[in-house]
């Protein structure tokens, strides 16, 4: 019986030297966007491979730590909510709140997300950026000291620091 990690859940070089654990496995509930790309990134500051987002239908590797991204829409809720129903057999999930607005959630969408919370891990979130409208992707979108205080502010909710 091998106790080396799952292969899955490693970054390695040419060589296959491990060199990083996968830590956030990050789950978009309702598409991929330019939101999601950048959570991955600021999860993962210096792309050493400690977050990726999981394409449709992907395992959860092992050893990582399974993030749901949302936007907080009611129809970001509803996603959360039926991808929690059909969770089983795997850890609680972390919840990666990404607003879509300058405001807070509509009332329907907080209660939602509430009424979740039992479920989850924990709940972190990430301000409305309005730069990510204008930015060509993830990298670009961290050269900016908005989207990088937010990095850091995600990174702190995430670790519990």
């Amino acid at each position: 019986m091998s106790t080396l990690p799952s292969p899955h859940a490693m970054t390695s070089d040419l060589q296959g030297t491990a060199l990083v654990g996968l830590r956030y496995a990050l789950i978009p509930v309702h598409g991929y966007g330019i939101a999601g790309a950048t959570a991955a990134r600021m999860l993962d500051p210096d792309g050493s491979g400690a977050a990726r987002l999981l394409q449709p239908g992907e395992p959860i590797p092992y050893g990582a730590r399974p993030v749901l991204l949302a936007e907080t829409t009611v129809y970001g809720a509803q996603c959360v909510e039926q991808m929690l129903r059909n969770w089983a057999g795997l850890p609680r999930p972390w919840l990666l709140l990404i607003s879509d607005a300058p405001v807070r959630p509509v009332p329907a969408a907080r209660y939602r997300f509430r009424a979740l919370q039992s479920r989850l891990a924990g709940t972190a979130r990430v301000p409305y950026l309005p730069v990510l409208r204008t930015v060509d992707g993830a990298d670009e979108a961290l050269q900016h000291k908005d989207v990088r205080a937010a990095a850091e502010k995600l990174r702190r909710q995430m670790e519990g620091k």
